[in-house]
């Protein structure tokens, strides 16, 4: 498997919102948009990519789960 399809798979594991966070930030979306569009406040933004991150290498490592 490829390093882009292992990447999509990861993220197609994940939680619908770390995964729409992912992305948003791969599409170089500007925080005020991925904001918007995920209807969150701007001072949540970080913590909610943080744990998105976090989930998306875990996937990475281990990805029968």
């Amino acid at each position: 498997m490829s390093a882009a399809s292992e990447y999509e798979a990861a993220l197609r594991s994940l939680p619908e919102a770390h995964s729409l966070v992912l992305r948003l930030k791969d599409a170089d979306e500007t925080d005020e948009a991925i904001c918007t569009h995920m209807n969150i406040e701007p001072e949540s933004l970080p913590t909610l990519l943080d744990v998105a991150r976090r989930k998306l290498e875990a996937a990475l490592r281990n990805p029968a789960l």
